[in-house]
């Protein structure tokens, strides 16, 4: 997507909401991505309109937010991408439809996803994890940005697809592309890139199916009916595009987080898997990344505000973890944290499916690494600058320790 000039304010936006910012752009954004979603919370009406991005409105608390997420009958997911031109191309199923077409769509997913499957692959992941950290313990320095967090989601989520690894960098280029500004190649041609790509492979799964989540699409059972071609490329494209590119870049912001952190490391070190787990809640909810949209149905009031028909409300999930009047001290980690409120992973009907993989990733990485290397710190040579995009991201982690 491509950042665009200042559009007009429309009649029914009070002056007293407009606040000229570029959600992919936020001042400060570079030096840290959630401060400056922060900054524009608390000096911002909970909902506000910006002109940038050919115009929308942004959602900017936490209960605001999770009206907007879950709320499919008044806010639709048909548009989920801004600025609004480039988001009425995206056309991926079943993130832009809506309840009750959505529902057989994301019960495919669901059952591909289900969370005793996701449980069966915690050795896997284990193994890759531990396998990537020891071939990097001796030389007391990694880049943890490329060595680790574009490596190890990445090769459980092929095997998950049962695509080879070698095809994992294009794939993810063409992902950024649609997630990111001033992207690499045009939106359109990404998409066409991974239709191309994805099309010989659906036609094989389809006729010779196997034990992965690309031949449970092809496969399933849609009420008496099998997903047409066009269903599956669509469908397949969301998979591949959420599977390469949201947990790495998490990965990124938790590792950043421990290395400037050693009172978290000690505390996590040693702790058994089950309270590991229970700490990447925290983390999940203090670095939430994704910026996504929906498209107003009707014309409405909504928290002091006039919503036409037709306008798109930004729901920048990151906010929702951040906002103290549901997470006291929002900006603090705290392990010991209880029943932490955020959208790291989205709600609604439209809830991520491949969360507990997430989760599992998240914690397994900070659980194996913490038994091998359980100091380290950022090396100067690294690039802690943020980039935003529908994912937000650190530019590059570099770690150093104690040989």
């Amino acid at each position: 997507m491509t950042a665009t000039l200042s559009a007009p304010v429309p009649d029914h936006v009070p002056p007293e909401r407009v606040v000229d910012v570029d959600i992919y752009a936020l001042p400060g954004q570079a030096d840290d991505f959630h401060a400056a979603w922060k900054a524009l919370q608390d000096g911002s009406p909970d909902i506000v309109w910006t002109p940038r991005n050919e115009g929308h409105w942004i959602a900017l608390r936490g209960d605001v937010l999770a009206e907007v997420q879950a709320g499919h009958e008044r806010f639709s997911n048909q548009v989920i991408v801004l600025p609004k031109s480039v988001g009425e191309l995206h056309r991926l199923i079943p993130t832009t439809i809506d309840p009750p077409e959505h529902r057989p769509y994301r019960k495919l997913l669901n059952d591909g996803m289900a969370l005793a499957k996701m449980r069966r692959l915690h050795d896997a992941i284990r193994a890759v994890a531990a396998e990537l950290i020891e071939a990097v313990v001796p030389t007391g320095r990694c880049d943890f940005t490329g060595d680790f967090a574009q490596v190890l989601p990445i090769r459980i989520f092929m095997a998950l697809v049962d695509l080879p690894m070698a095809d994992s960098g294009r794939i993810r280029l063409w992902a950024e592309s649609m997630t990111r500004p001033h992207p690499p190649m045009p939106f359109e041609e990404a998409r066409a890139a991974f239709f191309a790509y994805l099309d010989p492979v659906l036609t094989a799964r389809r006729a010779v199916p196997a034990e992965d989540l690309l031949s449970e699409v092809v496969t399933a059972d849609m009420g008496g009916r099998r997903l047409s071609h066009e269903e599956s490329l669509s469908l397949a494209t969301q998979i591949l595009i959420a599977g390469v590119d949201t947990v790495v870049n998490f990965l990124g912001f938790a590792m950043l987080f421990l290395a400037r952190n050693p009172q978290a490391r000690a505390e996590l070190a040693g702790k058994d898997s089950n309270a590991v787990m229970a700490a990447t809640h925290e983390l999940f909810r203090r670095y939430g990344l994704v910026t996504i949209a929906r498209i107003v149905r009707h014309d409405i009031d909504f928290h002091g505000v006039a919503l036409k028909a037709g306008d798109m409300v930004c729901i920048p999930t990151q906010v929702h973890g951040l906002d103290e009047r549901l997470n006291p001290d929002p900006m603090k980690v705290d392990f010991a944290r209880r029943a932490a409120r955020h959208s790291a992973f989205g709600s609604g009907v439209h809830m991520c499916p491949g969360q507990e993989l997430a989760r599992a990733e998240v914690a397994i990485t900070i659980e194996e690494w913490l038994k091998r290397i359980p100091d380290f710190h950022l090396a100067d040579d690294a690039d802690a600058r943020c980039s935003g995009g529908l994912v937000g991201q650190v530019n590059r982690v570099i770690l150093e320790w104690q040989a």
